[in-house]
This record gives structure tokens, sequence and C-alpha cells, in this order.
């Protein structure tokens, strides 16, 4: 994947490989010792919040979804 500044995928929408909208980019998070990303922490669409999906949550009720289920980069994201 080409390199992406973290600063351009907050706000971006997230989308499923099936079509299906997750949300909105809130904020990423990282390992403050290696740097590596972990996981989009994304704000749920309205649609989503009825829907049983198979990413965790934090404590704000927002999704993580992991760095690896990241397929494409544009003008929205889609996550398998």
């Amino acid at each position: 994947m080409a390199e992406v500044l973290a600063k351009s995928l907050t706000t971006k929408s997230v989308v499923g490989v099936d079509g299906i909208e997750f949300g909105t980019v809130h904020n990423i998070t990282l390992s403050p010792k290696s740097g590596t990303l972990h996981d989009l922490v994304v704000t749920p669409a309205e649609k989503i919040k009825s829907r049983s999906i198979d990413f965790e949550t934090n404590g704000e009720g927002r999704l993580l979804i992991p760095i690896d289920r990241i397929k494409v980069v544009k003008d929205t994201i889609i996550v398998q």
C-alpha cells in the first residue's frame, strides 16, 4: 500500500468490501514504543449501530478496525 499521511485519514468514510458503511475515522491507535499502527477508531454510522459486526468497540462505542483489515485508501477507506 502506498504511503498515506495519518492526518489525511481523519473524517474519511470507512466502507466494507460488501458496500456496508461502517462510519468515519475518528482516530488511529498505535504502539508508542514501536510506532506500529494497530486500529482505526471509527465513529459508527447510525445504520451500523443496530447490526451485528465483527469488530471490537472501545468504551465510547467506537469501532476498532485492525489496520491489517484495510484494503484500499482513496476517497473512502475500504476494509474487509
